[in-house]
């Protein structure tokens, strides 16, 4: 018994291990995107779109170790919490992963590429950056087990939604003012809803690693019902 359990503590140990891998991927691909669209820098764009592999891989692989796990030692409570955390973790991860490469396929298609200025008015650096620390954040809290993070990050999302509702109104009144810029509207306005949805992934990954820790259910609380409306057309945002 206590061989098996010193098993199951090392195969965890081994799948924290390989979620942990993929965070820090998935946190580097969101950097670099920023970086690429703020700069234009196409080299680094490519090497995010190149590097998406990588983060498919780590998904592959992730739940093929936590459907491995589970078929082993029929894990309970806490075990099982973080198995199926870590499962709706990676996935997650992944789309996080898939809107930055979006954001790179723009700047190599040469789509939402806007002036100096117009970027500033949006404050479209500030959306990234909060994005980012949500993402770092709730890494911090899986890697220490502990939810006191969990309100801050929430709050940022608020942050998030409000700059992104602020962009969204400039877009409109500049596409009214120069019809002849609709293109380049849209093409930003894809941006700016790119990194909100993922404020609302990283949302998703605190609520996991809550209901790991605390066996508390996020998911329905108050306030956090917009996300059902939001998950059922993000495909296409992602795809656009």
């Amino acid at each position: 018994m206590d061989k098996a359990m010193k098993h199951s503590e090392k195969e965890l140990l081994a799948l924290k291990g390989e979620i942990s891998g993929m965070w820090q991927l998935v946190l580097s691909q969101l950097q670099k995107c920023k970086q690429a669209y703020m700069t234009g820098d196409l080299e680094l764009a490519r090497e995010v779109i190149m590097r998406e592999k990588s983060v498919n891989s780590f998904e592959l692989s992730v739940d093929l170790g936590c459907e491995n796990f589970i078929a082993l030692f029929s894990p309970v409570a806490m075990d099982l919490r973080l198995v199926i955390s870590m499962i709706r973790i990676s996935s997650t991860l992944e789309r996080i992963a898939d809107f930055s490469e979006g954001i790179a396929r723009q700047v190599i298609d040469g789509n939402g590429v806007i002036s100096e200025t117009l970027k500033e008015d949006l404050k479209i650096e500030a959306m990234f950056d909060v994005a980012i620390s949500m993402l770092s954040d709730s890494f911090i809290m899986l890697e220490t087990e502990s939810t006191k993070l969990s309100g801050k990050i929430l709050q940022k999302d608020d942050e998030i939604d409000i700059l992104y509702q602020e962009g969204k109104k400039s877009l409109a009144e500049l596409v009214k003012k120069e019809a002849d810029k609709g293109e380049e509207v849209l093409n930003t306005f894809l941006i700016l809803r790119k990194i909100e949805r993922i404020g609302d992934h990283c949302c998703n990954i605190v609520e996991e690693i809550v209901f790991y820790i605390d066996a508390k259910v996020l998911k329905h609380s108050k306030g956090r019902e917009r996300d059902k409306e939001r998950e059922v057309d993000e495909k296409k945002d992602s795809d656009s």
